[in-house]
């Protein structure tokens, strides 16, 4: 893991336990097994929810990648602890419960 990676680990570990999973040139930011974004060169985007649409309503709106499906937060304010905290936790509560492989194979 690069050093940049570390960093985002280090701060958003105040909310959980984060892993972040290299995939496809990039990696997958996990939150206590939930996925909540991306990062991708040196930048962190996360995913959409009511939670992150309404704290980070100023921040840029990207894709992370050529070719991905979804708009994301491009997030850069991880001095701000009090604001990271109550992101992560909001976009927690929101995004879906990870698929088990039972559920997945009878999708």
């Amino acid at each position: 893991m690069n050093d940049f990676n570390e960093y985002v680990c280090e701060v958003f570990s105040a909310a959980g336990e984060i892993v972040i999973k290299p995939m496809m040139g990039g990696y997958l930011v996990y939150l206590d097994g939930k996925l909540i974004g991306d990062i991708c060169g040196n930048e962190v985007f996360l995913k959409r929810t009511p939670t992150s649409d309404r704290l980070l309503a100023n921040s840029e709106l990207r894709y992370p990648y050529e070719g991905s499906k979804s708009l994301m937060h491009v997030f850069d304010r991880f001095e701000d602890t009090a604001l990271v905290l109550k992101l992560l936790e909001g976009m927690y509560t929101e995004l879906p419960e990870k698929k088990s492989a039972k559920d997945k194979q009878r999708s």
